[in-house]
């Protein structure tokens, strides 16, 4: 007799990758039900992606794994799956590959500018590698490169003996960005295929080794930039920087939107300058309070953490020498530490 129950399959279940992932399908929310009727099991898997053949092998794994259970005499798997390449035009996805060596690849983005995600990009990185972790630091704002700056690192990446990029190195951080191949103050005026190749070539073209994790700054925005991203290699997660203040959150639910549409998941929000403490003490909320954890909550996501205003990160960001590593154990720091950590557990 099958004593099985619909979350018995659901956690069976959280053994199928998808496909170029270490994630599995549950998690990636595309199991939407499971009826069991005594040794019967019918499964409704739901696929956002057109691709042919991650959708086969999701079926076939799942109907393997099924079949494979005590007490399951016949399994079915429907799987429902948008209009494939020829039914419906090219799938965009088709030529995503993994970064050699790179085993989690995290996009930091924002729905509008101005909320300091290439600070918190920066601090995270250092912040990861602070903790034992193999890091790297890609900077795809092509029109406003601002890494270079924040981490204090000028030269020009070097060629290998496979004349492959090599990153400079910036607080055992490696890094690329745009702005270590143009001079200063020279401004990028490109359409949106040229974006589309010069990110393609940083994923590919570049000597990127060994790393636990490899931190992509976003553009604000939905643009280029971001689907160039989504279409050249497979995320592993995307990280979601917001002000409290309503304007903000608002524009946020865009850039979280996107991610959804793309099937990349949401490894949480981060709120950045939560608020400010005057020097008596007194707490001052200057764009508001709670905006980025009330939507983290109202759209089932992580909360990963606030980062308050301190002029030491600021100053930090101006000088090359973020406050995670000039100033490890000033509160600004920790708190960068805090979400590293929230973020290591999330995705691992």
């Amino acid at each position: 007799m099958n004593n099985l129950s619909a979350e018995d399959i659901r956690a069976a279940l959280r053994s199928v990758k998808y496909p170029g992932y270490s994630r599995d399908i549950v998690s990636f929310g595309l199991v939407q039900d499971i009826r069991v009727d005594g040794d019967r099991v019918h499964v409704v898997l739901h696929l956002n992606s057109p691709n042919v053949e991650a959708g086969r092998k999701i079926r076939e794994d799942s109907q393997a794994l099924l079949e494979s259970l005590p007490g399951v005499r016949e399994a079915v798997v429907e799987l429902i799956q948008p209009a494939a390449a020829g039914a419906g035009g090219p799938d965009p996805w088709a030529h995503q590959t993994r970064v050699p060596g790179v085993r989690r690849v995290l996009a930091v983005a924002s729905g509008k500018g101005g909320v300091g995600k290439s600070t918190v990009a920066v601090n995270l990185a250092c912040a990861l590698q602070r903790l034992q972790a193999r890091v790297g630091l890609l900077d795809c704002d092509i029109y406003g490169p601002s890494i270079p700056l924040m981490m204090g690192v000028r030269q020009r990446p070097t060629l290998s003996a496979r004349e492959m990029l090599v990153p400079p190195v910036g607080h055992g951080v490696k890094l690329m960005s745009i702005g270590f191949l143009l001079d200063d103050d020279q401004p990028v005026i490109w359409r949106g295929p040229m974006i589309q190749k010069t990110i393609q070539q940083f994923l590919t073209v570049v000597e990127w080794g060994e790393l636990d994790y490899l931190l992509v700054d976003l553009p604000p925005g939905t643009g280029d930039a971001q689907l160039s991203l989504c279409q050249a290699v497979p995320l592993d997660g995307g990280i979601v920087v917001t002000t409290p203040q309503a304007a903000s959150v608002g524009v946020v639910r865009k850039g979280i939107a996107m991610f959804q549409k793309v099937n990349v998941p949401i490894v949480g929000i981060i709120e950045n300058m939560s608020f400010f403490e005057a020097p008596g003490g007194q707490r001052i909320e200057i764009f508001g309070h709670g905006g980025g954890r009330a939507e983290a909550a109202r759209q089932g996501l992580r909360f990963l953490g606030e980062i308050p205003i301190y002029q030491e990160i600021r100053e930090g960001g101006d000088r090359g020498l973020p406050v995670v590593v000039g100033a490890p154990d000033h509160p600004a720091a920790r708190a960068f530490l805090e979400i590293a950590e929230a973020i290591r557990r999330a995705v691992d």
